[in-house]
């Protein structure tokens, strides 16, 4: 591609950004990435009503956390900024009247009270009111209005917006990278609005205008979108541009497969659906999940890169991403995947890596020792417990006997391990490691075996209830390299504790 490609992710700040709107980032991103050329950030907030304070800021963070930094927007100032729609909108002028002076758009002074009684007028005759062709010339209008009188009330102040003017009797082709060729006839299409009184312009035409001015050469954003590429198609048409190549990505779906994914199915069915936490909703960052295994099961949503590989770095997807692989039909959304994912990259995590994030887990729950604040110990600790973990979350409940001896134990476990003879059986297993010297695992494993079979005593008779003594159940790590872990000592007074707790009176 000769011409520098340049992609923008141009969300609204009206609360936090969905899964979706971060699947649009990623493949924005890829695609800007695999040819060389800038990924863009633009913020749409020209909808001041629904303008949520800390929303930015947040799309920001959320884009960072995935490991996906934009070239350009608020904060990277380039060449083509403001990044901010409020910050352009004197700019928005000149276009909307370029249109009225071609005669492509026109004022209209309809009410909302005057739309509504149109809108129930056609309800109780079972039709749809669309404000167009059909009916524009009888509507309160420029088109409808002597010049005279237009001029007259918008002189006075009186409240109007910018329509745009469909063309009738045509049929519009458009050309999307993911759908093919799409026909439409413009006499079902509606004059949308382009420009209200406030002096701010409607999604539309800010839109069309600013992907204009940034250079802009290719769109790719969600499937709802695609009801729009018929007017912005004729917006670029009516100012003489070359648009840029479109692309609209399929749905994510509900893990049901039917509608799209929101809030309430994740609140329903308990899993995030934002990227970070917003107010009462936990994201991935803070439920866990690593930014690698969200990127990795984002990319696979809706794309595939015609193999059967599933992982892949974020360096790997740039060099494989293609839109052409980008399927039309909706991606379910499945949360089972995703853990699935981050389990994956959980295993591939550096043991001090994760030996940090269990310490900071272990100080939020209050919980101070030696131990805990032993790197070397955690890591080892780590090393043994994390091949059953999905998240780093789950480490105390796998390891929480490398930290504290058991306050009760298994009564199933009790009752099917502890015999008459098992006190004796333990104080002259205790007499034994007590005479162990390297209490490593391998050693402490060989020097107990050598011993169980100089003693002529079944493993099944004395590690099952050894191990019940050291973790208080039938689970846990290689129960050789608990020993060795814990230590010595450690291991000799579990032991004595569990002989007092049971001992027969």
């Amino acid at each position: 591609m000769s011409q520098e490609i340049r992609v923008r992710f141009a969300p609204s700040p009206t609360g936090p950004l969905h899964i979706g709107g971060v699947r649009t980032a990623l493949f924005n991103y890829l695609f800007a990435k695999k040819n060389g050329g800038q990924f863009i950030l633009r913020i749409e907030d020209t909808d001041r009503n629904r303008f949520v304070e800390g929303a930015e800021q947040y799309i920001i963070d959320s884009l960072n956390w995935c490991g996906l930094p934009f070239d350009e927007g608020p904060g990277k100032e380039g060449a083509f900024g403001p990044y901010r729609q409020s910050e352009r909108k004197h700019l928005y002028q000149k276009y909307v009247d370029q249109l009225l002076q071609s005669g492509k758009a026109y004022y209209a002074f309809d009410t909302n009270d005057q739309l509504d009684l149109h809108r129930k007028e056609h309800e109780t005759k079972g039709k749809t009111f669309i404000y167009n062709w059909h009916n524009r010339l009888k509507l309160d209008n420029s088109l409808s209005l002597p010049i005279g009188e237009v001029k007259e009330r918008m002189a006075a102040g009186e409240e109007y917006v910018v329509r745009f003017l469909t063309p009738v009797d045509q049929k519009l082709l458009l050309k999307d990278t993911i759908r093919g060729d799409i026909e439409i006839d413009t006499n079902t299409l509606d004059d949308k609005v382009l420009f209200k009184s406030d002096g701010m312009p409607t999604y539309h035409l800010a839109n069309i205008v600013d992907d204009h001015l940034m250079q802009i050469t290719h769109v790719i954003r969600g499937e709802e979108w695609l009801p729009s590429l018929a007017l912005h198609q004729q917006l670029y048409d009516a100012f003489g541009w070359s648009a840029p190549q479109f692309a609209h990505l399929p749905l994510i779906l509900k893990p049901t497969g039917t509608g799209k994914l929101s809030k309430r199915d994740g609140d329903k069915m308990g899993f995030p659906v934002f990227p970070l936490s917003w107010k009462d909703s936990i994201g991935y960052r803070d439920a866990g999940y690593f930014p690698e295994a969200v990127v990795n099961f984002l990319a696979l949503l809706g794309w595939n890169p015609g193999t059967e590989q599933e992982i892949f770095s974020l360096d790997q997807l740039v060099q494989t991403f293609s839109l052409e692989r980008v399927h039309k039909s909706g991606a379910r959304f499945d949360p089972d995947k995703i853990k699935w994912y981050n389990q994956h990259y959980l295993q591939e995590k550096d043991n001090a890596v994760l030996a940090e994030q269990f310490k900071a887990s272990l100080a939020d729950m209050g919980l101070d020792s030696l131990e805990i604040n032993d790197t070397e110990f955690l890591k080892k600790v780590v090393s043994l417990i994390k091949e059953r973990a999905t998240f780093v979350s789950d480490f105390w409940e796998l390891g929480e006997y490398f930290f504290r001896a058991p306050h009760s134990y298994n009564e199933a476990a009790v009752k099917k391990q502890w015999k008459t003879e098992t006190p004796e059986l333990l104080n002259r297993l205790v007499s034994f490691i007590g005479s162990i010297l390297d209490f490593s695992s391998e050693n402490i494993e060989a020097q107990v075996k050598t011993w169980l079979s100089q003693e002529n005593l079944p493993f099944g008779k004395v590690l099952p209830v050894l191990r019940l003594t050291i973790v208080g159940d039938m689970k846990g790590a290689h129960i050789f390299d608990i020993l060795a872990a814990i230590g010595k000592e450690e291991t000799i007074r579990r032991i004595h504790k569990a002989i007092d707790t049971f001992q027969t009176p």
